[in-house]
């Protein structure tokens, strides 16, 4: 059986990220479940697991990876990077295509590289394998309620980028106070908002049913977590049709408003389809009977469905201010300001856990397709280019994006 070799390449993105596709104890695991696979590591001064740390596990340390067959990274990886003939598993954020990253595209099917894109790797159901989104929506979570104990100066909690790990920011949400009538709203039932109610459900607060939270008192603080029907009607007011609204969102209108009043703190974990109606308006934002303080919008689609999102914070500057009746930025403890939190990359500030979490997505749906039988052609599927230097089938599209067409 001949023996192949997998690197982990050094992040070369700036500015730096400190996450790891594979932890020291995950390439020791796949050393013994696939002994036919070698493990490097390229030397790094900056992953949030030390060089030293891969040696104790029996991983070699290596400068380049030039002898592997198939490298992994976690963000795009620099064009000079690059190897020709190889496999890389990275994020291209090429698919949607993003005008910054043509180049690297282009680079890729120069160098004849298969590009095994995460964002693409899915199961025959065509859902999503593997990601970062549950630590997203963990650290977004927190970051949320940070930021409304500093808007409503009733708690402080220590940024999640200066904690160890996240048993310290579990730690840290014993500080949390909330009035008795507190209400949170969550858009989102994907990895986002599943990871955002594990850290909800470590609070004190109750969670009740959209009819509930619309209709009802309540003296406790509560929780509602929308699906996209509790937010956005039909146009003409007929029955909302969840596979109509997928395919056909400009047939629809945003029924938010009526949230407006009564949350103290919104947090979208949704997934926008440009096509879709605006969420939250800024006319919304402007109602005499706005509620909302904090916006902590996971999801980050800028000048997109929430008005209050014009720009992307960063970790250690998360929080900004935003006037609905200006429309423009503030500090965010001014009378009519709402907080926004609005971090694009929130799984960077707790790298440790988030790296082990995606390496065992990993381990559990990728890596067995690409050592063994792929009878649901998981990696053939979430290959974009080929060693040929050309698109794969599924990936045709962005020919006139390559071209500089689109």
């Amino acid at each position: 059986m001949n023996t192949i070799t997998i690197g982990i390449i050094r992040e070369g993105k700036v500015p730096p990220d400190f996450r790891v596709p594979l932890t020291p104890k995950q390439c020791n695991e796949i050393q013994t479940r696939f002994p036919n696979v070698k493990v490097l590591v390229q030397t790094s001064p900056i992953r949030t697991f030390k060089d030293e740390e891969y040696q104790k596990e029996g991983i070699e340390i290596v400068e380049n990876l030039n002898d592997c067959d198939i490298i992994f990274g976690v963000k795009e990886v620099p064009i000079s990077y690059l190897i020709e003939n190889k496999t890389f598993f990275f994020f291209s954020h090429t698919i949607k295509k993003q005008p910054y990253n043509r180049e690297l595209l282009r680079a890729l099917l120069a160098k004849k590289i298969r590009l095994v894109d995460y964002e693409v790797i899915k199961d025959k159901n065509n859902k999503r394998l593997i990601g970062f989104g549950r630590y997203a929506g963990i650290v977004g979570c927190y970051n949320s309620f940070l930021t409304y104990g500093l808007k409503t100066k009733t708690f402080e909690l220590k940024p999640a980028h200066l904690c160890a790990n996240r048993q310290e920011v579990e730690e840290e949400l014993k500080k949390v106070i909330l009035q008795k009538d507190f209400r949170v709203l969550l858009t989102g039932f994907g990895r986002v908002g599943h990871g955002a109610r594990e850290i909800i459900k470590l609070l004190p607060i109750k969670e009740v049913s959209p009819e509930d939270y619309l209709t009802q008192s309540f003296d406790e603080p509560i929780f509602a977590q929308l699906e996209v029907e509790d937010y956005y009607g039909r146009k003409d007011d007929s029955q909302f049709m969840k596979s109509e609204f997928y395919s056909n969102p400009e047939l629809y209108k945003s029924t938010f408003k009526c949230y407006v009043s009564i949350t103290d703190m919104y947090i979208p974990c949704h997934f926008w389809n440009a096509k879709a109606p605006n969420i939250l308006s800024q006319e919304d934002l402007q109602e005499e009977n706005k509620r909302i303080k904090v916006i902590g919008d996971i999801s980050c689609d800028i000048a997109g469905p929430i008005a209050a999102t014009i720009r992307p914070s960063k970790i250690g500057d998360s929080i900004y201010g935003y006037n609905p009746f200006s429309g423009k930025e503030t500090d965010f403890m001014d009378r009519d300001a709402i907080a926004v939190m609005a971090v694009d990359n929130l799984p960077c500030e707790l790298p440790k856990d988030a790296s082990e979490d995606f390496g065992n997505e990993l381990l559990k749906h990728v890596l067995p397709a690409l050592f063994g039988e792929d009878p649901d052609k998981i990696i053939e599927r979430g290959a974009e280019t080929n060693f040929s230097g050309n698109l794969t089938e599924g990936f045709q599209y962005l020919q006139n994006y390559l071209e500089g067409k689109e």
